[in-house]
């Protein structure tokens, strides 16, 4: 702590000492003409003679490293591309400017103009002809041996964490491409991408918890949205068949590996389609982005390897815990048979749970962390289900799938219920469940319900998460690597002293 203080003094003294001097030290603009990373490859193997005849350059940065030598100095420069070793000699820049240098220090932002040479060790370097400084940094950054480590401190402050560990800056890059890549396949497929509110007056479209907020103009209570699918389902009512979105949900759940209660995920819905259909879209999906963005069909993923290239297996829920979980068919189709297995497995059960919810709890228990490979889990029960289609030949199950990989559900998706008097049939048995205590059961939306009076065609529809896949595709262990700015409980202050 005094340490850190005694650099930030330092730092705030040669602040005061430039200002007394009439240096800015936080000027406005800079005229950048190249890029570190862009120089270094396009000017790889040129010979001096090369290098000579290139044209001037002007490059913006920030200072990873100094060396100084009385009146020449090298540098490094670091801006979103790469690094570049930079060369201010006192006879070249004029004394003032050098003054001016002498009291940069690393981590501070510097613009520079002048010429490219190699060096003879064989770096290539700019030989400095002005410079500006373009921001004081007043805190030192992190120990370029050690780097910022602590976790906390990492997820805490970013901005410093995507300075001082390259690869962390790498993953929101790879991020960004996934997302893009993901836009570009349903936009070459025909879907919309739409916008949809995310404050709503009725939490709707999953079973979660809402975020309570207030509109005071409207003297009203709203909800951070828990899903868009309501509203997704309104756009296919409207005609819009095939439609996206890529954005906020906000959970009020618990923090762990894999939640964050704000979180980005993909909805899409395909009108004339059912959840069959987007089983195969899902593949061709996935193993698009995972071939484009990673190289390969194969990631590793936690030292194991996942292969994305389709097909990939399809198990009914109860296949899935007789496979995976040890029960044997007579238990998995009674309820009385699933709570003896639950019980004996050490689980809480509790009494209201049915076979359904005794079912999806023992799948999760046991299953789910046993499902590496990409694979979806069909046959959900219908009562957990209440905006899915209802399979025509067995009502207890829904026309549902979920896809796990790496012991992660990344995907939900089924046949979506078009028929207005089943799903009111549906969100008043939700409703009563709430009115009982049911913080999660799905409320009654008396507007959505009109507009399925309206018409929806035949639809499925399906939500990514767009967090768990970079996981996935980054090789990070939890979601909170992937999210730029997680949610955590505020910091006492003295630890920003």
């Amino acid at each position: 702590m005094d340490e850190a203080n005694a650099f930030i003094r330092e730092r705030l003294k040669k602040l005061e000492d430039l200002s007394r001097d009439g240096i800015d030290p936080y000027p406005s603009t800079f005229p950048v003409t190249h890029h570190a990373g862009d120089l270094v490859s396009r000017y790889a193997a040129a010979d001096d003679a090369t290098l000579a005849a290139s044209e001037p350059v002007a490059l913006g940065g920030r200072v990873l490293s100094l060396r100084g030598h009385g009146k020449a100095s090298f540098a490094h420069l670091k801006d979103q591309t790469g690094k570049l070793q930079i060369y201010v000699r006192q006879d070249a820049v004029g004394e003032s400017a050098y003054q001016v240098f002498r009291r940069i220090d690393v981590g501070d932002f510097l613009g520079v103009g002048g010429r490219l040479f190699r060096t003879k060790t064989g770096e290539l370097t700019v030989q400095v002809e002005d410079l500006t400084l373009l921001a004081k940094s007043l805190r030192p950054l992190p120990d370029k041996w050690h780097g910022l480590s602590d976790v906390e401190a990492r997820y805490r402050q970013r901005y410093v964490d995507l300075i001082a560990n390259p690869p962390v800056a790498e993953l929101f890059r790879r991020r960004a491409r996934i997302v893009a890549e993901i836009r570009r396949f349903f936009d070459a497929r025909g879907f919309l991408e739409v916008e949809t509110p995310m404050m709503h007056p009725i939490p709707g479209g999953a079973a979660a918890r809402p975020f309570v907020t207030y509109h005071n103009a409207l003297d009203l209570s709203l909800y951070l949205r828990i899903a868009p699918e309501l509203h997704l389902k309104r756009c296919v009512v409207g005609g819009l068949e095939r439609v996206y979105e890529i954005n906020r949900n906000f959970r009020n759940e618990g923090l762990s590996t894999q939640h964050n209660p704000e979180f980005t995920m993909l909805e899409f819905y395909q009108a004339y389609a059912d959840y069959r259909d987007l089983m195969a879209l899902t593949e061709e999906l996935l193993a698009h982005i995972v071939r484009t963005v990673c190289g390969s069909d194969t990631v590793t993923y936690q030292g194991r390897q996942i292969c994305f290239a389709p097909p990939w297996p399809r198990l009914s829920l109860e296949e899935a815990l007789m496979k995976f979980g040890g029960l044997d068919p007579e238990a998995v189709r009674s309820e009385a048979g699933l709570r003896a297995v639950a019980e004996a497995s050490g689980m809480a059960v509790k009494p209201a749970w049915g076979w359904a919810k005794l079912l999806v709890e023992l799948f999760e228990a046991r299953v789910e962390e046993q499902l590496v490979q990409p694979t979806f889990v069909t046959d959900f029960p219908a009562e957990l289900s209440p905006l899915a289609k209802a399979r025509t030949e067995d009502p207890r199950y829904a026309q549902r799938f979920e896809l796990y990989i790496a012991g992660l559900e990344v995907a939900n998706a089924y046949t979506e219920l078009n028929d207005p008097r089943e799903q009111r049939c549906r969100l008043e048995a939700q409703a009563r469940a709430r009115a009982a205590g049911d913080e999660e059961a799905h409320s009654m939306d008396e507007d959505f319900l009109r507009a399925l009076e309206y018409g929806l065609p035949p639809t499925a529809g399906e939500g990514i998460g767009i967090d768990r896949l970079v996981m996935l595709l980054t090789d990070a262990p939890s979601i909170r690597d992937v999210i730029l700015f997680p949610l955590l409980r505020p910091e006492a202050r003295a630890s920003d002293e």
